[in-house]
């Protein structure tokens, strides 16, 4: 069987890899929380066009599509669990007097979301029901909360206790397998009746953008998740 390893969308692929990696070393080794933050934005971006040009140059492949979840385990599963256990680890506050080995514990829990993340992508990649809305939250979404969440407190200076961090991420790992569905901005019409949730989500990241600052990204995750869980319940009902 003939297997065609280099093509310009399986490149992009491995600079989203590159861009996680690089997010890991910010992390554990620099412990620049921004430059940890740009990586995984800029690996969001390479995950965005390697699918548009794998459409776009028909380069379709069944290795890039296997290539493509294992760079997102690094870039939006790892990289984010990295960045909540690096932050952990330099405030070393809790919230009460706890033996060290709990705490130890409690610092690497964060790696919950990376173990997570690997379920929530072997999932996706044999669920036919998620090309027009998502079950969970998307990874790059919670690798978006997470490293922006690190950076904006980290950037002003204040401590989160690691019982806090620790709770964060088995929340955010609980959401990476959840049955709620998560809208996507792929839209067939521009409609309100039919778009509803992704013009209020528009409306309310605007809103976020303008008024909370850095910690507008963070914000903007926690709003698309509100908003999918409500339209899921209704639709439910």
């Amino acid at each position: 069987m003939k297997i065609k390893l280099f093509t310009i969308p399986n490149f992009i692929t491995l600079a989203n890899l590159l861009c996680g990696c690089g997010s890991i070393l910010s992390s554990l080794v620099l412990g620049d929380f921004k430059l940890a933050f740009a990586f995984v934005v800029a690996s969001a971006v390479c995950d965005f066009f390697d699918g548009f040009t794998a459409r776009l140059l028909k380069q379709y492949s069944d290795i890039g599509v296997q290539l493509d979840s294992l760079a997102d385990m690094v870039s939006f599963g790892v990289a984010p669990s990295a960045a909540m256990y690096a932050f952990a680890a330099q405030s070393g506050a809790t919230l009460f007097t706890l033996p060290s080995w709990v705490v130890t514990t409690l610092v690497f829990v964060p790696f919950i979301m990376a173990a997570f993340s690997a379920l929530r992508l072997a999932k996706f990649n044999i669920d036919d029901t998620q090309h027009e809305s998502f079950s969970g939250l998307p990874t790059p979404a919670n690798a978006i909360f997470c490293l922006s969440f690190v950076w904006a407190v980290a950037t002003e200076g204040k401590v989160v206790e690691v019982e806090w961090i620790a709770l964060i991420s088995v929340i955010m790992a609980a959401l990476l397998v959840s049955p709620i569905r998560m809208f996507s901005f792929k839209l067939k019409s521009l409609s309100w009746s039919a778009n509803k949730s992704q013009y209020i989500f528009l409306a309310l990241a605007l809103v976020a953008l303008l008024t909370l600052g850095i910690y507008s990204v963070p914000t903007i995750i926690v709003i698309y998740v509100v908003i999918s869980t409500i339209g899921w319940l209704f639709c439910k009902r």
